[in-house]
């Protein structure tokens, strides 16, 4: 079958949800035994996202290949359980710095570069090269709102595809606001109808329009908005404010979007299997008790800057049959006087990644407190160099001890910045300019782990080799392996040759444990990862204690 397009484009106001959207659109198809391939293309002029303030854009995702993405990818894997590229994700910035590079090694033959139909050309080209794979079905979401100047040339290259396409092959849904007044005791579509009038201003005519709302809108709504925005009666749908994001697939498909999505493109008569997204929400909705983990970081005032792990500790939660909840805990403000009394009641505490020295000093006083205090602790990336830099002070005695990141001229650089290593998967090593103004290139993107029999790392995994995936400069400092390891630290996960340290844990400890990597970038709700599992485990252990022992 040839590859069918769906596009999704977003109307009135940003944060609608288009991600979660497309996510679940994708999931429908999938359920219904398609194989469905998902991009997501973001009008803004940065290459990608990985250099973005976190407060401005939320968190940065890191897919197999490397490719630092928006996090829709996230919720893209999550949903599908597909592993997704660099080809999944393409911005401005990416699509003109191709058509710049393409001018000036003279493809363009001299001609004058223009906006249509060179920069549209590439997008149409980065959208088409999905159907390399023989997907059934693409979804591409276009980032932005409808009426940003920035997003006109991907809104003009998916009118173009309409075209190329052919009718049967190409179909466009429009997320959009229906607001409910409360003084007026009704929904409104007038938002609704200006969106879609900008949207056909430019020459494209939704098929389905969806409508965020409060709460369902009804029968006679939906023929109003058919009739005003031109498109079938049965192409209206509710996407409903719910308490579980996972529901949302649940809930088109109760209204029939997958069966109208079918019909429309010609796709196979079949039904979706979505047995295991219900019994996803019943265990969700049916807990056997609950846990309270305290996340130390510094973008706390952001919740999308952690939103892997925020649904990674979620699908842990799931696993062990427990609501977690989630309390953000500002790492600046902790001091050795209030660590006690900032972190009372938590189950766990999770000590997430970051860049930077800002709030550093507070992340390794909740570790002292979480080993001290054996309270289940796990540590992510910087998580767990803070830990190590932790052990190093208040167990080694080196008073000074840091990383090179936060102070170059301490004497005991436990994290440092390795200079060249033994890339395993290009099979060549691969080098850092030590000299660059961020410290050269980020180790980004999946590598080998060497698991050690034994260890909780080896009980949570089952396996003695993972991949998991990366995103950081400073590693652990193998001048310190022998002398951490003689006082207790373990290191449970290496690279295939001994050189990078990528797990370290506490065995006389109810859990601590703390990886290089980022494990919440291969949890989804099905598949929880291995570490969050038993993280939430050994913090359900702990509520329960802690409730007997009161």
């Amino acid at each position: 079958m040839k590859t069918k397009f769906i596009f999704i484009t977003g109307g009135v106001l940003s944060s609608l949800g288009k991600g979660l959207a497309a996510a679940s659109i994708g999931a429908l198809l999938k359920a219904r035994g398609l194989k469905v391939t998902i991009q997501k293309l973001d009008p803004y002029i940065n290459v990608d996202p990985g250099t973005m303030n976190p407060f401005q854009h939320g968190e940065v995702y890191v897919t197999d290949d490397g490719a630092e993405t928006d996090l829709d990818l996230g919720h893209y894997e999550r949903y599908l359980g597909e592993s997704l590229s660099q080809k999944n994700n393409y911005t401005s910035g990416s699509i003109y710095n191709r058509v710049i590079t393409k001018e000036r090694r003279g493809d363009y033959l001299g001609g004058t570069v223009q906006v249509i139909p060179h920069v549209t050309d590439e997008i149409k080209n980065a959208i088409l090269g999905l159907a390399e794979d023989e997907p059934d079905v693409a979804l591409i979401e276009i980032g932005g709102t409808v009426g940003d100047i920035e997003g006109l040339p991907f809104l003009e290259a998916i009118r173009q595809l309409r075209g190329d396409l052919g009718k049967d092959h190409c179909l466009y849904v429009h997320l959009t606001l229906v607001p409910y007044l409360k003084a007026a005791g009704e929904h409104k579509t007038k938002p609704t109808q200006h969106s879609v009038k900008e949207l056909r201003s430019i020459g494209i005519q939704p098929d389905i329009i969806l409508c965020r709302c409060e709460k369902a809108i009804s029968v006679d709504l939906k023929r109003k908005i058919a009739l005003f925005c031109d498109v079938d009666q049965d192409a209206v749908f509710s996407s409903v404010d719910v308490d579980n994001i996972y529901e949302v697939p649940l809930r088109f498909y109760e209204e029939g979007f997958d069966q109208k999505i079918a019909i429309m493109l010609r796709l196979p008569a079949k039904n979706a299997n979505l047995e295991s997204w219900e019994t996803l929400i019943h265990t969700c909705s049916h807990p056997e008790g609950q846990v309270t983990i305290g996340i130390v970081g510094k973008y706390v005032d952001l919740k999308e800057a952690y939103k892997s792990l925020h649904e990674a500790l979620i699908h842990g939660g799931v696993a062990n049959k427990v609501k977690v909840n989630l309390r953000y805990v500002n790492s600046e403000e902790i001091t050795e006087a209030n660590v006690a009394e900032k972190l009372a009641g938590c189950d766990g505490i999770l000590v997430p990644g970051g860049f930077g020295h800002r709030g550093v000093e507070g992340k390794i006083r909740s570790i002292r407190h979480a080993r001290e205090h054996r309270i289940p602790f796990f540590g992510i990336c910087l998580g767990m160099q803070c830990a190590v830099i932790e052990y190093a002070r208040n167990v080694l005695g080196l008073a000074d001890a840091n990383s090179e990141e936060f102070n170059e001229l301490t004497d005991n650089k436990v994290i440092y910045l390795m200079t060249e290593w033994y890339d395993f998967r290009k099979g060549a090593v691969e080098r850092r300019d030590a000299s660059s103004d961020k410290g050269g290139t980020l180790r980004l993107g999946a590598y080998p782990c060497v698991v050690v029999p034994g260890t909780r790392a080896w009980d949570a995994y089952g396996a003695e080799r993972v991949d998991e995936r990366h995103r950081h400069r400073f590693e652990f400092n193998k001048a310190y392996f022998e002398a951490m390891a003689e006082k207790g630290l373990v290191f449970s996960g290496l690279s295939p040759d001994g050189e990078l340290v990528e797990i370290v844990e506490l065995p006389d400890h109810p859990w601590f444990l703390g990886c290089q990597f980022h494990p919440e970038f291969k949890s989804n709700p099905m598949r929880p990862h291995p570490l969050f599992r038993e993280f939430i485990k050994a913090a359900k252990k702990e509520a329960m204690g802690g409730k007997k022992g009161k």
